[in-house]
């Protein structure tokens, strides 16, 4: 296996392919979420979990159950089950062995069982024709990508809550203004993964 291939993989779903600011998907824990910078860490920890168990589940049934018995079509409601069963677990173990971010995250622990960007990922995988180690190694790529934009998002909005916007855009407007700006940073990006080894 080509050491350069999957660091190229990496590096894609981390900053060229970003699944929040270059593909949009999985914008309501993005807003929702990030006003605390401990409830987006944990959240996207919780995100990073799901995605990798979710390719590690989904990858083998695509290859091996689905493909092998011409049901391909099945896919989008498979995968939508596994993520809900993963995301369950998940929740579960958070609920026992860390209650306070239980409590803090709320409703949108649960979301992640409708996050497109779980489900996006998966299908990507199977999409791109990747490997399991390639699919791990995405999956890993796309959840450091969100927790990435999770925590500089944050990181902003804090620096958004101690300033004075105009009234007309407080809240919500300003908040969006701020994710555009950051969305078009990471398209500055575009070129430099696959230059990356000359």
């Amino acid at each position: 296996m080509d050491f350069r291939a999957l660091v190229v993989i990496m590096m894609s779903a981390v900053l060229v392919n970003n699944y929040v600011l270059r593909q949009f998907l999985g914008i309501c824990p993005f807003l929702g979420v990030s006003k605390d910078l401990k409830n987006a860490t944990g959240m996207s920890i919780a995100v990073i979990f799901v995605m990798l168990l979710a390719t590690a589940v989904t990858w083998p049934i695509q290859v091996y159950l689905l493909d092998e018995n011409g049901m391909g079509f099945l896919q989008t409601i498979v995968f939508i089950l596994v993520i809900a069963a993963l995301v369950q677990l998940v929740e579960t173990i958070l609920k026992k062995y860390m209650p306070p971010l239980y409590t803090a995250l709320g409703v949108y622990l649960p979301l992640i069982t409708t996050n497109c960007a779980v489900l996006a990922v998966t299908i990507a995988n199977i999409n791109s024709e990747y490997t399991f180690i390639e699919s791990l190694v995405n999956a890993l790529g796309s959840g450091l990508g969100f927790f990435l934009a999770m925590v500089i998002f944050s990181g902003l909005r804090g620096q958004i809550e101690s300033s004075e916007p105009p009234e007309s855009f407080a809240g919500l407007p300003i908040t969006l203004i701020t994710a555009a700006i950051l969305s078009l940073s990471f398209f500055g990006f575009n070129g430099v993964i696959e230059n990356l080894f000359g």
